[in-house]
């Protein structure tokens, strides 16, 4: 991969820092965004919530990110009468350390464990999850095995495979000397240069090595398992996830739907929040 098209790679995991600012207890009804931590599986996982709706969703962030930096559009504008809305930093992650983070084989099992026992303390039910990259992998694998809490589920910039492609991607983004002062700032800021730099390579040979096994496969089994109605939608410009990714878990996911932004690009959501979030809310209702 060239050095021009990482760097539009890059520039989609940019974290929007700017875009979300956390308040304390509510001032007014459904209207202000709370920050907390609680135990789950023996580590302290921090998440934000807003909204007073019967419908809870849970939102994942992609890699190195958090609910911050990740969800700002999300956590900002959903509508906070119909949903109560989650963002959680996964372990390792944002304001989740410790524990440092680490990518054993079973990385996205174990964030998908920790995902649905967070919102199990928090007395939620039953919910929807919203994943994006990393933690649309995370959220397939949640709906899959843990279907009978999985109300409903949305993924973009996700994939079930790693193919050679991708871990060429993935090694155009290693080194983060020589991203762009831009985009490094932000990840040097919230995690220090050094956290920010191990990790991002441990992530580059965490997600490569499933290219190793002969189908590349991440989940690509426990797709058929998932019973819950499924959106999928692709942003048709993403540089770090090929549009075959997102065809795959579609044509792997009985009933689901694929929506295509043509315009779109890795971060989507952020780029376009509002035609975003009223594909989901309009899915969700």
């Amino acid at each position: 991969m060239t050095w021009r098209r990482a760097g539009r790679v890059l520039m989609m995991l940019q974290p929007r820092t700017a875009l979300l600012t956390t308040r304390g207890p509510a001032a007014s009804y459904g209207t202000s965004i709370t920050s907390a931590k609680i135990q789950v599986n023996g580590v302290n996982l921090h998440y934000q919530q807003t909204g007073e709706g019967s419908h809870a969703v849970l939102l994942l962030p992609g890699m190195l990110g958090s609910g911050q930096t990740d969800f700002g559009p999300q956590l900002k504008s959903m509508n906070k009468q119909l949903f109560t809305i989650v963002a959680w930093d996964p372990r390792g992650y944002g304001q989740s350390i410790p524990p440092s983070r680490d990518f054993p084989p079973d990385f996205f099992e174990r964030d998908a464990k920790d995902a649905v026992d967070l919102m199990q303390a928090l007395k939620f039910k039953k919910f929807s999850l919203l994943g994006w990259s990393d933690g649309g992998i995370t959220a397939l694998i949640a709906a899959a095995k843990y279907p009978a809490l999985i109300h409903k589920l949305v993924v973009w910039g996700a994939n079930a495979s790693v193919t050679q492609e991708d871990v060429r991607i993935y090694n155009g983004i290693r080194d983060v000397s020589k991203w762009s002062e831009k985009v490094k700032k932000p990840l040097e800021e919230l995690y220090g240069h050094e956290y920010f730099a191990k990790t991002c390579e441990a992530w580059v040979d965490g997600i490569a090595h499933f290219a190793e096994k002969s189908d590349g496969s991440i989940c690509q089994q426990l797709l058929p398992h998932i019973k819950c109605p499924t959106l999928i939608i692709h942003g048709e410009k993403d540089p770090l996830v090929p549009r075959f990714h997102a065809e795959y878990i579609h044509e792997h996911i009985k009933g689901s739907r694929l929506h295509f932004m043509p315009e779109g690009k890795h971060n989507l959501h952020l780029r376009f929040a509002e035609e975003f979030n009223r594909e989901v809310e309009d899915f969700l209702r």
